[in-house]
């Protein structure tokens, strides 16, 4: 039997403009977790959709179980035992998660149950429920296999993934920020499932920014930088700083940056804000201060991410208002937070942030075209091309120009043009919802330095994130959220991990 269950020589990928991976070697061993790291743009995701199928390599070759193999697509992939957990999800909303999971491999029955000559196969609905079922069981989900994926929070759908991914039996599991929307609790299961992979004789390739996860459930960690390969080492040798180190190419001595922001006057205050959905938010009332970064924390279900989108036009309220600078406004629609300078990031930006078919261009720009009309009729791109590059260098945004499409970009660098989309736009309300969900230590440090920057000139930001060290560095208070209510506030001297988890699991009367 082979050491390496798979073994990646050489491999080169180029797209345009821009060379992805230059020379790029990796090693799996069955039975174990090896870590793949790197800072976003490093090259870590296009490695591995090339290990999937999803695309075919310049030059290089994978080896597998001591053979040399070419794997001609995600299809290909799953027959040969490759399983992938994709960082942007791309589930079908409308179908159900049984359907989802079995998607492509339904089981199938002979036509009304009688053999027919011309082989006509019908969809076994009864077992197709039956085995999602016993795998749901297997990753301890109690989720019905008949509920619609578009009923299911974004870090249920990435549960759903793992368990799609469990379900086909792989030799090898990829796992790509698999991580980056889930709970302490879920995270927590997730690494049981792990343990029952390893101890199946699965090779897990676990791609990761946090460091505390890297450390605990590896064997061996990968780093690369650049589309080029750093080196591989056991686990046991590795330290956050040593991994840090190699993935940036220079040492962060501070996690998050020196604030130097003065909270003000109120100028958002929120009273008595209620769904017009009865399991979602409901009386809610707190204020925002100017040059205020406000956290927000809670578990999954405790509805942050839809208040935000209430707050923003997106969700039906029945009641509540919203003051800024004192007068009430009415928000109906995004155009009409947009007008009072209020912005969103939203949490998933693969279905709700980027626009995958146009260019960083056309990205950055599309909230503020209003401000760079030409006698009414046309556009000045010149100035259009002036703010993009302004962005493109202030968030150090990789792309070989502005006219790639965004979809070519990495995850991290999809979000920050995300978010020079908005500071194009000059909000004095900025509400950022997971705004460093699946990016690397470096680009997070200048994320929270934007961050920093905009409540130091006024600016006021709603923070929401389920890393609490992330709140706990960056919040100058911190408002907790449970099963659709606040619970609590903390404030900047009283905050700890302890308080927010308790309040989190508060369950309001």
């Amino acid at each position: 039997m082979a050491e390496y269950v798979i073994e990646m020589k050489d491999v080169m990928k180029s797209f345009p403009g821009v060379k992805a991976l230059n020379s790029v070697s990796l090693k799996l061993r069955p039975g174990t977790v090896h870590a793949l790291m790197g800072e976003n743009g490093a090259g870590k995701s296009t490695l591995m959709k090339c290990l999937f199928g999803i695309y075919h390599m310049d030059a290089g070759e994978v080896i597998y179980n001591g053979e040399k193999v070419k794997i001609l697509n995600p299809f290909d992939a799953l027959h040969k035992g490759i399983a992938m957990v994709h960082q942007e999800l791309q589930p079908i909303r409308d179908r159900s998660i049984a359907e989802n999971i079995f998607c492509g491999r339904f089981p199938l029955k002979s036509f009304f149950g009688v053999k027919s000559f011309l082989g006509l196969k019908v969809v076994d609905h009864a077992k197709l429920y039956r085995d999602t079922a016993d795998v749901l069981k297997r990753v301890e989900l109690n989720y019905d296999p008949r509920t619609k994926l578009s009923e299911l929070s974004i870090s249920q759908m990435q549960l759903v993934e793992i368990a799609k991914a469990v379900s086909v039996n792989a030799k090898i599991v990829i796992m790509d920020e698999p991580t980056s929307s889930l709970t302490h609790a879920e995270v927590e299961k997730l690494f049981s499932i792990i343990e029952v992979l390893k101890s199946d004789g699965v090779a897990i390739v676990y791609i990761s920014h946090r460091m505390d996860e890297i450390l605990r459930i590896s064997d061996e960690v990968t780093i690369m930088r650049d589309g080029a390969y750093i080196g591989t080492w056991n686990a046991s040798e590795l330290t956050t700083e040593k991994i840090i180190t190699n993935m940036v190419g220079r040492q962060l001595t501070n996690l998050y940056p020196h604030k130097e922001n003065t909270p003000q006057e109120v100028v958002l205050e929120v009273n008595s804000y209620t769904s017009i959905l009865p399991k979602s938010f409901k009386e809610i009332n707190f204020n925002l201060k100017k040059g205020e970064i406000l956290g927000v924390s809670g578990l999954v279900g405790a509805q942050r991410t839809e208040l935000m989108e209430g707050l923003f036009g997106l969700r039906g309220i029945t009641r509540g208002t919203i003051s800024y600078k004192g007068n009430k406004i009415k928000v109906r629609r995004p155009k009409d937070a947009i007008k009072h300078k209020i912005a969103l990031l939203t949490e998933d930006r693969r279905h709700s942030g980027i626009f995958g078919v146009l260019s960083v261009i056309d990205n950055v720009a599309i909230a503020s075209l209003r401000n760079y009309l030409k006698f009414l009729v046309s556009l000045d791109f010149k100035k259009i091309d002036a703010l993009v590059r302004e962005n493109i260098a202030k968030l150090t945004i990789k792309t070989p120009s502005g006219k790639t499409l965004v979809q070519n970009l990495s995850g991290g660098n999809q979000q920050k043009v995300i978010i020079s989309r908005w500071l194009a736009n000059n909000p004095d309300v900025f509400i950022m919802d997971e705004p460093t969900r699946g990016i690397d230590v470096g680009a997070k440090y200048e994320i929270y330095t934007i961050i920093a920057e905009l409540a130091k000139q006024g600016k006021s930001i709603i923070m929401i994130s389920s890393e609490l060290p992330e709140l706990i560095g960056m919040a100058d208070r911190i408002m907790v959220m449970c099963d659709g209510r606040i619970t609590g506030f903390v404030e900047k001297e009283d905050i700890n991990q302890e308080t927010i988890m308790e309040l989190a699991t508060q369950f309001a009367s």
